[in-house]
C-alpha cells in the first residue's frame, strides 16, 4: 500500500495506468469515500491516463491529524502530492468533499488544473445542509457506527438506488465501524466552513459540473449558483440519480467525463 510524505503528513495514493506520457486524472473522495469507491471509474479512465487516487487527511488509509482541518489545507495536500509523483499539472476531478476540494485545488493552483470536474457539489453552506451536516457531526462524536450509517446513507443516496442495493448498503454499515470518528468530525467541520462562492469567478480552467436530478444533501440549486459563477463551465443534470453519481449512473457520469476530458484544448 503506497504511502508518501506530502505538506507534513503521510498520504495514501494509487496509480493506475502505465502510459507514463498520458495525462494524469486525479479522482478526489467524497467525505465517506475510499480510494476503492472508484471501482466503476478506475478500470476505464487507465486506459488512457494515469488515474491518481488518494485517501484525503483524516480518510481511512491516509494520516489523521488531530488538529482542525481545511479546504485549502485539502488543496495544499493535493499539491504536494502532485509534486511528490513529479506531476506539474493534472485534470482535477471530484465528488462532493472531493469535488469541493477540487474547486479550492483550481483556485489556488490555477496553472496545475488542465481541466475541473465537479460533481455533487456546493459553493457555500445553506441551513439545511448545515444542519445535516451539524446531525452527522453530532452521530459521529457519540461513536456510533450504527447511528452514523442511519443519519448518513439516506442522503448519500437515491430512494430508487437504496431500495436496489441492500447488499451494498450492508457493506457500507460494516465498513463504517472502522472509522476514526474524531477524523470524521475535524472532515465534517472543513466542510462546515466551505465558503468558495464568491471566489469562483476566479476559475479560468475549463470545467464540467454534474449533479443528480435526485441529489437531496445538496441538490440542484447549488450547482446552480456554481454555473452562474462559472459561466463557461459545462452543465449536466443526470437524470436517476441522487447524490452518489458515479455508483448511481456509472455509465453517463463516465461517458460525460470522456467526452469531456477528450475534447481538444
Amino acid at each position: 500500500m503506497p504511502k508518501i510524505q506530502a505538506n507534513g503528513i503521510e498520504l495514501y495514493y494509487e496509480q493506475h495506468g502505465w502510459d507514463k506520457d498520458a495525462d494524469v486524472l486525479v479522482l478526489s473522495n467524497g467525505i465517506l469515500m475510499s480510494t476503492a469507491s472508484w471501482v466503476y471509474q478506475t478500470a476505464l479512465f487507465a486506459k488512457q491516463y494515469r488515474v491518481l487516487l488518494y485517501d484525503c487527511r483524516g480518510q481511512w488509509q491516509s494520516e489523521h491529524p488531530r488538529a482542525p482541518y481545511s479546504m485549502t489545507q485539502h488543496a495544499d495536500d493535493l499539491a504536494a502530492l502532485l509534486d511528490a509523483l513529479n506531476v506539474e499539472r493534472a485534470h482535477i476531478a471530484g465528488i462532493s468533499y472531493g469535488a469541493e476540494v477540487s474547486m479550492a485545488f483550481a483556485l489556488k493552483y490555477p496553472a496545475r488544473a488542465q481541466t475541473l470536474v465537479v460533481a455533487s457539489a456546493v459553493s457555500q453552506i445553506d441551513p439545511h445542509l448545515r444542519g445535516i451536516a451539524e446531525m452527522w457531526i453530532g452521530a459521529a462524536q457519540r461513536r456510533d457506527s450504527e447511528l452514523f450509517f442511519q443519519v448518513t446513507y439516506p442522503f448519500n443516496f437515491s430512494e430508487r438506488w437504496i431500495a436496489a442495493n441492500a447488499p451494498l448498503l450492508a457493506q457500507a454499515r460494516a465498513r463504517y465501524t472502522t472509522l476514526d470518528f474524531d477524523a470524521v468530525v475535524n472532515l465534517c467541520q472543513a466542510f462546515l466552513n466551505l465558503n468558495l462562492t464568491a471566489e469562483l469567478h476566479r476559475i479560468a480552467t475549463p470545467t464540467l459540473l454534474l449533479v443528480g436530478e435526485e441529489d437531496t444533501l445538496k441538490p440542484r440549486r447549488y450547482a446552480d449558483l456554481i454555473a452562474r459563477e462559472i459561466p463557461h463551465a459545462e452543465y449536466a443534470l443526470l437524470p436517476h440519480a441522487g447524490h452518489a453519481l458515479c455508483w448511481e449512473q456509472p455509465g453517463l457520469f463516465n461517458s460525460l467525463l470522456v467526452g469531456f476530458l477528450g475534447k481538444p484544448r
